[in-house]
């Protein structure tokens, strides 16, 4: 999904000794095994019913089993999160169950094709400043960055017909006019003309400023009250009154506007189901000025971070060994040990204990925190609020490495097909997301080849899993029938030229897959929060010393929203004077 796009799968490597993951500044040790060599379903795709994937503990790590700190998962919220304490000096180590860290955004190789697990579509790595996206604020305050590829348009297939969708504030009309009509190229245009100017106000504040306790009147009300009323003023009376309906649903202003065109309205629902999970009646405003600032105002482009999405963990790695921060792989947390009411550490299935003299921070789902803690010490509205939320569902993917030849030259990176509008963006096997990276970063291939991943944006339905063995033919048969939406969509992206015969490297992956690999709830894509209706909760749990951060806190699902989450969980745990310091530092 967009730069957002989150939830994604970790291989299990299997035959394969242990490697160092360390940065080259320190000694200190990861302890993890390659992912050059993997079964089907380990791999993160893939489903090879007989596949075995037990993961092996680790006994103990370098270092003293204690932190400060002690952060579960090492997701990118995670990462962030810990980088960034690490950053302000904090003792922090971060405990992970598998081989290799970034959740559901690492990577993973086999046979020489390096795959991108989860997020394929970015933005905003090379921005700076007060509006510059969160990951890239977090990147820049521990001294690293990201080397991408720019890019400016994806391939479109929709009932109407197919083209190349452009960003920028121009474009777009022309692929509008010819496919869609003049209502629309009027309509687009008076979208733009309204909410740009609101991107002002929905940027004034940059999320690293952002804390949850009441310092926050500090660190970004009384730094950033005169660049907020800039904004403002800038917008006038009318964007003003606007800019009041940033925390409500983005539907609520294409309504506002009276946008009427078919095509319009599922376009925009299509691009706040990539963001967010949800379509446009669902999504925050401020979410979706924030995409639209970022895609269509003059000189904007989309990334792509050279070497794959393993480059943003990689990043994320370096800056937290670079502050003195530590990462523990195939680390287990059996659960977090609460005493006298405080979140005092965690316990391994190693049986060993790692305390946290300061906070034990979770990068896990909200349901997936739940199972961790202790029932009796978890009070019962606070269970009650985890148990009613509802679920996005879960994804089908397909990843492939196969020869370039008979493939057109001009293949670009990013392909979106879309079946049917009538029956909505969200609806099962009706939208198909494919990413072809190394059509940009052609090391993610061996010479002559390319590296493929398809998926359904969280839409499969659990359901129709639940319960199946992953070794039995019932479920190797409906693999085979939940997928074929996703071989049919290549094959029309990728012209007669490509044969699914002639792949060197096929994996499917199910519902199951994520549940199992990166342990999500029901292999969930995260909370389906309706705007305007819910809210996604804060950091802080009732629970005294337990935080968590990443896609089921605030602001959201995403890449900048999860990244945003564990830098305002890290904020929090030091003082104001700490977190100035650091926005000085960064310059904003």
């Amino acid at each position: 999904m967009a730069a957002s796009a989150a939830t994604f799968f970790k291989p299990t490597p299997f035959n394969k000794p242990k490697f160092v993951y360390a940065n080259k500044q320190r000694n200190s040790t990861i302890l993890a095994r390659t992912s050059s060599n993997v079964t089907q379903e380990a791999a993160s795709v893939s489903a090879s019913s007989s596949s075995s994937s037990t993961v092996t503990q680790t006994k103990s790590f370098s270092g003293k089993p204690e932190a400060d700190v002690v952060v579960i998962g090492s997701g990118l919220g995670g990462l962030c999160c810990a980088g960034l304490l690490a950053r302000y000096g904090q003792d922090v180590i971060v405990l992970e169950s598998h081989d290799l860290p970034g959740g559901a955004a690492h990577s993973f190789e086999i046979k020489d094709y390096k795959f991108d697990s989860g997020p394929s579509l970015f933005s905003g790595f090379q921005s700076r400043g007060l509006q510059a996206n969160p990951l890239a604020q977090v990147l820049d305050a521990l001294g690293e960055s990201i080397p991408c590829a720019k890019y400016d348009s994806w391939m479109v297939y929709v009932p109407e017909g197919e083209f190349l969708s452009r960003i920028g504030p121009t474009e777009f009309f022309k692929d509008l006019e010819m496919y869609a009509g003049l209502d629309a190229v009027l309509e687009w245009r008076k979208l733009l003309d309204a909410i740009l100017p609101l991107s002002a106000a929905a940027m004034a504040l940059p999320p690293l400023a952002i804390r949850g306790d009441l310092g926050v009147l500090s660190t970004a009300g009384a730094r950033y009250a005169l660049s907020l009323l800039k904004s403002f003023a800038q917008m006038g009376p009318q964007g003003v009154l606007g800019a009041t309906k940033l925390l409500r649903p983005f539907s609520e202003i294409v309504d506002s506007l009276g946008l009427k065109d078919p095509f319009i309205r599922n376009w925009v629902d299509l691009l706040s189901f990539l963001l967010a999970g949800v379509k446009s009646d669902g999504v925050l405003s401020a979410e979706m000025i924030y995409m639209f600032a970022e895609w269509y105002k003059p000189g904007c482009n989309l990334e792509y971070p050279l070497g794959g999405s393993g480059t943003i963990v990689d990043a994320l790695v370096r800056g937290l060994e670079k502050f003195g921060g530590r990462i523990s792989l195939r680390s287990h947390v059996e659960n977090i040990v609460i005493e006298n009411g405080r979140a005092t550490g965690v316990k391994l299935r190693s049986g060993q204990f790692v305390r946290a003299r300061k906070a034990v921070v979770s990068n896990a789902s909200m349901w997936d925190t739940l199972k961790l803690l202790p029932k009796e010490d978890v009070p019962k509205s606070y269970e009650e609020r985890i148990e009613i939320t509802k679920q996005c569902e879960s994804f089908m993917h397909l990843h492939l490495g196969f020869d370039a030849e008979g493939i057109p030259e001009d293949l670009g990176i990013h392909h979106i097909v879309v079946n049917d509008w009538s029956c909505g963006v969200d609806a099962d096997q009706n939208v198909v997301l494919i990413s072809v990276p190394s059509v940009l970063s052609p090391d993610l291939a061996p010479p002559g080849k390319h590296v493929l991943h398809a998926y359904t944006p969280g839409t499969e339905p659990f359901e129709l899993w639940e319960g199946l063995d992953r070794k039995s033919t019932e479920y190797k048969q409906l693999k085979a029938e939940r997928s074929e939406v996703l071989w049919k969509a290549v094959e029309r992206s990728l012209g007669p030229g490509f044969s699914r015969d002639k792949c060197e490297v096929k994996l499917v992956g199910t519902p199951l897959t994520h549940q199992r690999f990166l342990r999500r709830n029901r292999g969930t894509y995260g909370p389906a929060i309706q705007a305007g209706k819910e809210s996604f909760p804060g950091h802080p749990t009732p629970i005294s010393q337990l935080y968590c951060c990443g896609d089921s806190t605030f602001p959201g699902i995403g890449v900048p929203a999860v990244a945003a989450s564990g830098a305002i969980v890290a904020n929090s745990l030091v003082s104001v004077a700490q977190h100035a310091e650091l926005l000085d530092a960064v310059g904003i």
